[in-house]
């Protein structure tokens, strides 16, 4: 898995990219939550859109970030999540927790309602 970050407007974009499985880069993924919040920026968006796979250590890894930010009294929401992802979250009912948007842009959007 690689991660990149990058800001749009009032939202920080973490961009996950291969398999989601665990690992050394959950470690760096929860760092850059935690350094986000830490810095005040509490709008987070994970872009899935380049996400082949993810195992429950995956799954672990964004609800874990998304309690996180909330308990930050921050928002994480899901951007492009693929057919395979989306089927992953509606069969662990993980889709009624996590907001999901089409795009990144919508997503962003969602932060200025």
């Amino acid at each position: 898995m690689k991660i990149k970050t990058t800001e749009k407007y009032e939202a920080v974009v973490i961009e996950l990219k291969g398999n989601v499985m665990g690992g050394v880069e959950t470690n760096e993924f929860h760092k850059i939550i935690k350094s986000n919040i830490a810095d005040n920026k509490k709008n987070i968006i994970v872009d899935l859109a380049d996400v082949k796979f993810m195992n429950s250590t995956g799954l672990g890894m964004l609800i874990s970030a998304f309690t996180s930010v909330k308990n930050a009294e921050g928002r994480l929401v899901l951007a492009n999540a693929t057919e395979k992802i989306n089927s992953l979250l509606l069969i662990t009912k993980l889709i009624t927790i996590f907001e999901n948007y089409d795009s990144v842009e919508k997503a962003v959007e969602s932060f200025k309602k």
